[in-house]
């Protein structure tokens, strides 16, 4: 059997907003669910380690394959990923299992998806988990323009832009492509700063030019510790190998029109949340969370040390710790 089977509940499948979305649940079926969003490249797998802490401590958790990704379906449409429909398959995911409202926690892009559940959607929000993902207000002008200019035309959100080169490059080699993303910082690493804040090489180059990283990438020569073991791998480059990559990377060409369309929208979060940071997070340092109380009143903050962005997979007791203290306090069965 695959880690798959062995490390998560029995998949079960929900037709929702137009599409087939794949989901897990454990715990007794009582009381706030708590929902978990993964981000890019990952799936409802990356959270095996929670669900099973979640369900232990009494939680009722759901945990989808966001569309795009794993067993759920792959629209064609780029528009198909907006976030009016990412957000409106938890709230149609939400109809399908009976609850009214849930808790929404969410990592990396599922971090935007659950920051947007209480604005867009906020008779079903009860309270919002960010795992390294901030609240982002509004932009002052197109978001990707900001990042063209800012971190240039390679910054990987720029690049995801190019109908079809990225998804080809990645899915050219996807276990040397997991292998890359998958590790753990280089030890003794300082603190990570700047991030999606900070500014493009002054050499002219591009920041976070991912593509070109990965054409040069040999795992070989990669310093850095892997998280997973052979069979947790296997999952995420097994799954990627059949769908590809261009679904997720959907989700990025639509940040022009997420823009355009949150127009009027307000940015203020009224429900209690929990930012949980990490300590070496390149792409979403701690910093990145400085002055979300402006937006978020009821915020907790908390740092996970020694943790670079997969933080639920680096760091799985630590952030199961700070979750359910979180929730037990706020939230009480």
């Amino acid at each position: 059997m695959s880690a798959l089977e062995t490390m998560m509940p029995p998949v079960q499948y929900a037709e929702v907003n137009g599409v087939r979305l794949a989901y897990y649940e454990a715990g007794p079926k009582r009381g706030l669910p708590v929902v978990l969003c993964h981000g890019f490249p990952e799936l409802a797998f990356s959270w095996r380690h929670q669900i099973k802490a979640m369900a232990d401590a009494g939680r009722w958790v759901i945990v989808p394959d966001q569309r795009g990704y794993g067993l759920s379906d792959r629209p064609q449409a780029v528009e198909a990923y907006d976030i009016a429909h990412l957000t409106g398959d938890i709230a149609g995911l939400l109809d399908h299992v009976g609850a009214e409202r849930a808790i929404v926690c969410g990592h990396d892009w599922g971090g935007i998806v659950v920051w947007q559940m209480p604005l867009r959607h906020p008779g079903r929000v009860a309270g919002v988990i960010g795992l390294n993902t901030p609240f982002m207000p509004r932009a002052p002008a197109d978001p990707i323009e900001i990042m063209r200019r800012r971190f240039g035309e390679e910054m990987y959100i720029v690049h995801f832009q190019k109908p079809g080169e990225a998804d080809a490059i990645l899915a050219r080699d996807v276990a040397g492509a997991m292998s890359s993303f998958l590790r753990k910082p280089i030890p003794g690493a300082p603190p990570a700063s700047g991030g999606l804040a900070g500014e493009a090489p002054r050499d002219g180059g591009s920041a976070f030019a991912l593509v070109r990283i990965l054409e040069a990438y040999d795992p070989a020569h990669d310093p850095r510790e892997p998280i997973l073991s052979d069979a947790e791998m296997a999952v995420f480059v097994d799954t990627f190998r059949r769908t590809g990559f261009t679904g997720g990377i959907n989700w990025y060409r639509n940040f022009t029109r997420n823009w355009a369309q949150s127009e009027g929208i307000a940015d203020k979060v009224a429900v209690p949340c929990l930012m949980v940071m990490a300590e070496h997070d390149a792409v979403l340092p701690p910093s990145a969370a400085d002055g979300m109380e402006a937006f978020v009143p009821d915020l907790e903050k908390v740092l996970i040390k020694d943790s670079g962005h997969w933080t639920q997979q680096e760091q799985p007791e630590a952030v199961n710790r700070v979750i359910i203290d979180w929730l037990d306090r706020r939230f009480p069965l």
